[in-house]
């Protein structure tokens, strides 16, 4: 009894020690949460491209829809050279807000792609009472469709938060200054005290660090997601 009290004693020691090196390593956690939440403002862009792509007639409207889709399959390391490049033209290298610039690109396909299947699904006697009551298209995305789209929104929203927030090549290519790291490369420059040494008890405290925001986001917005992600399912 005694050697087993010590023993969980050692574990419970070995595993607060690991979250404090941990803490200690991957510092204030503001710029962590940062990135991400930026990206987020891609939504707005996402929003009124989805109205014009969903609501509005005009011609090659069925190709631009295929080339957003397009644009969302293509693989990261495909584009990396000129996005590099795009980074240092706007003077954005090595600086922690430029990557919003790709995490936006390729989120944003994404975005507009589902935005635009949930605007089809709106009644159109709202946008036609909207519009008898002097409504413009700004008011009507924002006063009349955006209440019914939140479901829609948070889920997307959530989708792409989870998509910057596990992103590594371009966080890895475009920022080398350790204090403007994301968590996927801060937890991956985790070292041990010497070449030998894998610091496990830091990386898996780093693991369950880095998981609880997207758990409180779930928790929060756990009815918005499930109706989000059924809205459209059944007719009628």
């Amino acid at each position: 009894m005694h050697n087993a009290t010590a023993q969980m004693t050692t574990v419970l020691e070995f595993a607060i020690v690991g979250f404090i090196e941990t803490l200690i390593v991957l510092g204030v956690m503001v710029y962590l949460f940062g990135i991400p939440i930026r990206g987020n403002l891609f939504l707005l862009m996402g929003l009124t491209a989805s109205y014009a792509l969903g609501r509005i007639e005009f011609k090659g409207k069925g190709l631009l829809l295929m080339t957003v889709l397009a644009v969302s399959m293509f693989p990261q390391v495909a584009v990396l050279s000129g996005m590099f490049e795009l980074i240092r033209a706007l003077g954005l290298y090595n600086r922690a807000i430029g990557l919003v610039v790709p995490y936006t690109i390729f989120t944003l396909p994404f975005t507009v792609w589902i935005l635009t299947t949930f605007m089809r699904q709106l009644p159109i006697d709202l946008e036609e009472a909207a519009i008898m009551d002097g409504c413009g298209p700004l008011r009507i995305v924002f006063q009349v469709f955006m209440p019914l789209l939140w479901p829609a929104l948070v889920s997307t929203g959530l989708l792409a938060f989870i998509g910057a927030w596990n992103e590594f090549l371009y966080a890895l290519t475009f920022v080398v200054e350790d204090t403007e790291r994301t968590v996927p490369v801060g937890i991956s420059q985790i070292s041990g005290a010497t070449a030998y040494e894998i610091p496990w008890g830091s990386i898996m405290a780093a693991s369950v660090i880095v998981t609880v925001p997207l758990l409180v986001l779930v928790l929060l917005f756990q009815q918005k997601i499930v109706s989000g992600l059924t809205a459209g399912a059944v007719k009628g």
